[in-house]
């Protein structure tokens, strides 16, 4: 059986490469598509919020490119220097890519049982848990314990 660390570099992978494939007519991207959720969640974030939330997606200069791009296209505006929303044409988007990305998830977990996916969901949260606390004091030497 191969490691976790390889599972979960191919499956966000595969999600990516599928995702904006499947985004590409609209437009869009996975980090733009997100980062068009998180202004459609929060009515109007700062540029640092956006930052902070989508941080474990992508790098800062890819979500700087991303919101570049919503506000380009013309599917975010700032009120304020710094702040961000969507406008009418950025919820329009949200809305046209809505069934894709419905459809989207139900490929992806595909015989995967709502009890599944929220067993993979909480056991990979407790392992980044585990790893984000972990001080140095607490870090010692990695051995391969062979049988």
């Amino acid at each position: 059986m191969k490691p976790i660390g390889y599972w979960l570099n191919r499956t966000d992978q595969a999600l990516t490469r599928h995702m904006n494939d499947m985004l590409e007519e609209f437009g869009l991207t996975r980090i733009a598509w997100q980062v068009l959720n998180v202004l459609h969640a929060a009515g109007e974030a700062a540029d640092a919020e956006i930052l902070s939330v989508l941080s474990a997606n992508a790098d800062v200069p890819t979500l700087n490119a991303a919101i570049d791009t919503a506000l380009a296209d013309g599917w975010a505006t700032r009120p304020a220097p710094d702040r961000l929303t969507l406008t009418s044409g950025g919820r329009r988007r949200l809305g046209d890519v809505a069934e894709h990305v419905d459809a989207f998830r139900d490929l992806s977990t595909a015989g995967i049982s709502p009890d599944e996916y929220r067993t993979a969901v909480l056991v990979l949260e407790r392992m980044t848990h585990n790893l984000e606390t972990t001080t140095g004091s607490d870090r010692r030497p990695l051995r391969r314990v062979l049988p």
